[in-house]
């Protein structure tokens, strides 16, 4: 279990972006293990080819460790305020870290994989003539070029959506409801952040920034960077991107809320309770309450009572997603 306390100033400063860098080094990884993605499938014959540049194969190699340790300077902090530039700005951050903090951090790589291999000693010689981090920014920078930089509008826009559901979740129930909606692993007591990871650790946060980015390449997992200052990113899955709609061609609104949460949404053009959409869907009244909590989080509902009764319908958000989503279907 990791415990992380945040004062009020690092509770102020916590934000989401997006990570370019962790999208690379995930999709690297799997190229260099051979390996499939659950939801993206095969790396494809580029990823490959581009295994082929020294570089990127160094990098491959460092990633296909035994070890769970990865060296953050792969993985920048995302700059605040330049979206558009976040690649370009973490590519920059990449190739100026201090080569005191490369060597340190290519010597716990090797610490933690338990061998010595030759791609080690590379590894650690580059480091130590500081020539290992600009290498580690032109093998991350070739590697984009060939195998995701004609996908990543695409992806990009998929990892929008869920940075759009999670800032309203902030905005309508503040930065403790967006903690507790990341996985499920995740949770806010009220006095501190708590992360069931099968390790042990206590972190104290005063006046830190904390960034939440959500990844598409490393879905389902949950990955931490909160020990050192200025490198503080906590990675979650985002949403959706697991989601398996019965026609993936046409159902776009199930991709993204995943099936259950879609087909409510549809069906609240007019006002309804919990137990009539339960009758209506076939499910639990407490599955469908689950559900719709998560959508109005998202704002994506609203909610009114009239008497006893509860009624949930479509929010002006939800109206427009599901506009969206009727003209599509027309356009297709």
């Amino acid at each position: 279990m990791i415990t992380l306390h945040l004062d009020a100033a690092s509770l102020a400063r916590v934000r989401l972006a997006v990570s370019p860098a962790l999208e690379a080094v995930e999709w690297l990884r799997l190229a260099a293990n051979g390996r499939r993605h659950p939801v993206f499938g095969d790396p494809g014959a580029a990823a490959r080819f581009a295994l082929r540049d020294p570089d990127v194969a160094l990098l491959g190699q460092l990633l296909t460790t035994k070890s769970h340790y990865m060296p953050d300077l792969f993985t920048p902090k995302p700059l605040a305020g330049k979206p558009q530039q976040a690649w370009d700005g973490q590519l920059e951050e990449m190739r100026e870290t201090p080569t005191e903090i490369v060597f340190e951090q290519l010597r716990e790589v090797e610490e933690h994989a338990g061998t010595a291999e030759p791609w080690q000693r590379e590894a650690l010689d580059a480091g130590e003539r500081g020539t290992f981090a600009g290498r580690a920014a032109r093998g991350f920078s070739a590697f984009w070029r060939h195998a995701i930089a004609d996908e990543w509008s695409a992806l990009h826009d998929r990892i929008q959506v869920d940075l759009t559901m999670r800032a309203q979740i902030m905005a309508t129930g503040g930065v403790g409801a967006l903690f507790g909606s990341l996985h499920p692993i995740v949770s806010w007591t009220g006095s501190f952040l708590r992360l069931a990871k099968p390790y042990s650790d206590e972190l104290h946060y005063v006046d830190q920034e904390l960034v939440l980015a959500p990844i598409a390449m490393g879905w389902p997992k949950v990955y931490t960077q909160l020990w050192d200052r200025d490198a503080e990113v906590l990675y979650y899955p985002a949403a959706g991107v697991g989601a398996a709609p019965a026609n993936p061609d046409a159902d776009a609104l199930a991709r993204l809320l995943g099936g259950t949460r879609a087909a409510l949404l549809r069906d609240l053009d007019v006002p309804r309770t919990t137990s009539e959409l339960a009758g209506r869907h076939g499910l639990a009244p407490a599955t469908v309450s689950y559900h719709l909590r998560v959508l109005l989080d998202a704002s994506l509902v609203t909610r009114e009572r009239d008497g006893r009764l509860v009624r949930y319908r479509r929010s002006g958000h939800g109206d427009a997603l599901r506009g969206a989503e009727v003209a599509d279907a027309a356009d297709g």
